[in-house]
């Protein structure tokens, strides 16, 4: 078993402004005082300490396990005090071939590297001394360009787990059917199916609450310009569905060298999201905390672009919130910003969202290495 160690995180600065209310903290602490949200919301972190946080999956007792891509580590954030604040961080594992990707499932925790899964079985109650992880599938491909996973179970009970295009651009699907795809598979790692096609790479993905429908998250291609093509959020409502990579992007765009296949042939986004924003973590809002607009609204993290020209000057580096009516997209908006600064560089970017029992959403961000918790109050 791999070195594993036990990390304490203790946080205890209030957020007491009305826009961003972040109240004095530590030289050390992300300086959420830059963030701006709607009126009424108030955000403040949550866990401090959390090197290269990226996924989060909430398990049914509370503990929060979070993933990292660079780090390659596995951590369970616990609040035993229940003030709402982290009071400790613990590593369950180090080393691992970036595992993005973790969701808890009948008390096990599941974890996806490049090209495996593993499952930790019984973890809560072995916190401190995690198990030997059983490998539950290793038949994904190797590839480290987009080989970094989001996972989820669905409500059929399998296991979701994207696989990325090798590339910025390619076609490699006739050889390798299974690259630029949604697979799901049983919780035993049997029985891998195809559930979408043409996906470049989604970081992210969510079930409606009423209708059990899979609503994704997608990066569009790169080096075609610093306004083109736009990421895209979409719509997936039953097994089969095409998207379009690598022949057509956002919709309409038709890739200039894999142009064989016309963009009438594929799924259209839901919604367009903007150029190279890097649209990752997404997840319905199911809390009472907030205004009852809000409610199924479609929260996603925008970790930011990374080589738009300075002239263009970035893009994401936010949260985003999309209203549905049925299968469509009404509406789409910023709804907290301030990592990225007027100058054009950034102190954090945000990668998923969860929301909690009580309402609260959180947010990781991989930058700034923490754990953030919105509320809101009249």
């Amino acid at each position: 078993m791999k070195t594993r160690h036990l990390a304490l995180a203790l946080f205890t600065v209030a957020a007491t402004a009305a826009v961003a209310p972040a109240a004095a903290q530590d030289e050390s602490a992300p300086p959420i005082d830059k963030l701006t949200l709607p009126p009424g919301f108030a955000i403040e972190v949550y866990a401090p300490d959390v090197p290269n946080a990226r996924q989060m999956s909430l398990s049914p007792s509370g503990t929060l396990f979070v993933s990292t891509r660079r780090a390659g580590n596995v951590y369970a954030v616990r609040d035993d005090d229940g003030d709402q604040k982290a009071d400790r961080v613990l590593t369950l594992d180090t080393g691992l071939n970036m595992p993005n990707g973790v969701a808890f499932r009948d008390g096990a925790l599941y974890v996806a590297e490049v090209n495996r899964v593993l499952r930790y079985d019984d973890i809560e109650a072995n916190l401190t001394t995690p198990p030997e992880p059983v490998v539950v599938n290793d038949g994904f491909p190797t590839d480290r360009a987009h080989g970094w996973k989001f996972i989820a179970f669905g409500p059929d009970g399998r296991l979701y787990v994207p696989v990325g295009a090798p590339c910025n651009v390619c076609d490699h699907q006739e050889a390798t059917p299974i690259y630029a795809t949604i697979t799901s598979m049983h919780p035993d790692g049997s029985d891998v199916q195809i559930y979408a096609h043409g996906v470049r790479n989604t970081v992210g993905f969510a079930w409606h609450p009423e209708t059990d429908e899979l609503w994704f998250t997608n990066n569009g291609r790169d080096w075609m310009g610093d306004r083109q093509p736009f990421d895209t959020l979409n719509h997936a409502p039953e097994p089969g569905f095409h998207f379009g990579f690598p022949h057509c992007h956002q919709g309409d765009i038709q890739d200039p060298e894999f142009n064989t296949r016309p963009c009438s042939e594929f799924r259209l986004p839901a919604r367009t999201l903007g150029p190279h924003v890097a649209s990752l973590g997404m997840r319905f809002y199911t809390g009472d905390m907030f205004p009852a607009d809000y409610r199924h609204r479609i929260f996603i993290a925008e970790h930011g672009s990374w080589n738009r020209t300075p002239e263009a000057g970035h893009t994401g580096y936010r949260l985003t919130v999309a209203t549905l009516d049925g299968d469509r997209v009404t509406d789409y908006q910023v709804f907290a910003e301030g990592w990225l600064e007027a100058d054009n560089t950034w102190w954090g970017r945000p990668v998923d969202v969860q929301v909690m029992p009580d309402g609260a959403l959180l947010v990781s961000d991989d930058s700034a290495g923490a754990i953030y918790r919105i509320t809101y109050s009249e």
